[in-house]
């Protein structure tokens, strides 16, 4: 009787050095709890860690964002799924990938693609540097999907600020990273970025704004 062993391929980018760092895991090696995957420049690692209830955790290292992300998984998804992304929180981009080794490289390369046409005309190098002080990421989605709640919200009448119910007259300024809202008449203002197609998408369930 031959067993099956169980393995799939992972791969993250370095934040350090922008490679792409790809390796295969097999289910008998997580039984040592825990195991890394490191980028041969040494500048970071993934952390793949074997639960009690044996889930997978992984701590991934990001390129937007200084400290790692971590994520939860079952081992079936670990091990079974043909391709399963996860992305950074800030910016919605994946950053590591699960699955079977032609699936994960095709992902990987169209990341690669995504990621150099966010950036436009910051390269790799500038983006380790600045890692964690919101490097601008445009996305037209992101603007057009917060002011369409703006709107919406100032229409239905659920932007507040000091002055009394309705009387607000309120405007709306545009910045790189941010739009701000302001009452004409108090000057009561509320911040909400734009830099973030993730950070938009949630501003959508937001059902309304004070101004202070």
């Amino acid at each position: 009787m031959v067993l099956d062993k169980k393995e799939t391929t992972v791969s993250y980018r370095c934040p350090e050095c922008g490679s792409s760092v790809t390796s295969m895991v097999g289910i008998f090696a997580l039984t040592a709890d825990m195991i890394r995957l490191k980028c041969p420049c040494g500048g970071s690692e993934l952390e793949i860690i074997y639960t009690k209830d044996k889930k997978i955790r992984l701590n991934v290292p990001c390129f937007l964002c200084p400290a790692p992300h971590s994520y939860l998984i079952s081992s079936q998804m670990f091990f079974d799924r043909d391709l399963f992304t996860m992305p950074c929180s800030y910016s919605g981009v994946d950053i590591c990938f699960v699955g079977k080794q032609d699936k994960v490289q095709e992902a990987v390369e169209k990341s690669e693609k995504e990621l150099l046409e966010m950036l436009g005309d910051t390269d790799f190098e500038t983006l380790s540097e600045h890692r964690g002080n919101n490097i601008e990421l445009t996305d037209p989605q992101v603007l057009d999907i917060v002011l369409y709640v703006v709107r919406e919200l100032a229409d239905e009448g659920n932007i507040t600020c000091g002055c009394t119910d309705e009387e607000g007259d309120y405007e709306v300024e545009i910045y790189d990273e941010h739009i701000l809202v302001e009452c004409k008449k108090c000057g009561a203002k509320l911040e909400i970025p734009t830099n973030s197609l993730t950070a938009a998408t949630d501003f959508l369930g937001c059902d309304k704004l004070e101004l202070k």
